[in-house]
């Protein structure tokens, strides 16, 4: 008789993917994403926009050049009435946004986390090697003391045995 194996359910690998420990660290680095983007939208609006409006507008999103003749445009909804507007200006300031985000992310997050694992290993690798002598150590001393062993049940004594060894009756008197 073969038995066959059950599948299982489409609710029951649901389940089992929202219980991975990834999912939830994936759910927390989005939250964290989110409120990280209002800082820096506001960095951006509040510090680099005004840089840059010393040298033009204040306002990147206005940079824009005309792709087809002069670009005409609603002077109450300001929309454009004539023309093709190619607006470079939101291109620089979500470029800005994401260049101060990476500096931000890579100098207070992963630079500082690198050079933690690189001490944790580094510690790790310390311990190990200490261990690691010690086992060669005690390898070390564990042979000799085997080699002894050998040499003293064949009758050929090592340079570390003695005449009072195990199984002698103490140190021998001279005679003469």
């Amino acid at each position: 008789m073969v038995s066959e194996k059950k599948e299982p359910s489409l609710l029951d690998g649901f389940k089992a993917f929202l219980m991975r420990g990834n999912v939830i660290d994936l759910a927390v680095a989005v939250v964290i994403g989110a409120a990280f983007t209002k800082i820096v939208n506001s960095v951006v609006e509040g510090v680099i926009n005004p840089l840059v409006g010393a040298i033009g507008t204040q306002d990147l999103n206005r940079y824009s050049s005309c792709l087809s003749g002069p670009c005409k445009y609603n002077q109450e909804t300001g929309e454009v009435v004539d023309g093709i507007p190619i607006m470079w200006g939101n291109v620089l300031s979500a470029t800005l946004s994401f260049l101060i985000t990476a500096a931000v992310v890579y100098f207070l997050m992963v630079l500082p986390m690198a050079k933690y694992l690189a001490r944790q290993a580094a510690r790790k690798a310390e311990k190990e090697g200490v261990a690691e002598a010690m086992e060669v150590s005690e390898l070390e001393v564990l042979k000799e003391i085997r080699d002894e062993l050998v040499a003293q049940r064949s009758g050929t004594a090592g340079p570390a045995s003695r005449e009072d060894g195990p199984g002698s009756t103490g140190p021998q008197p001279p005679q003469g």
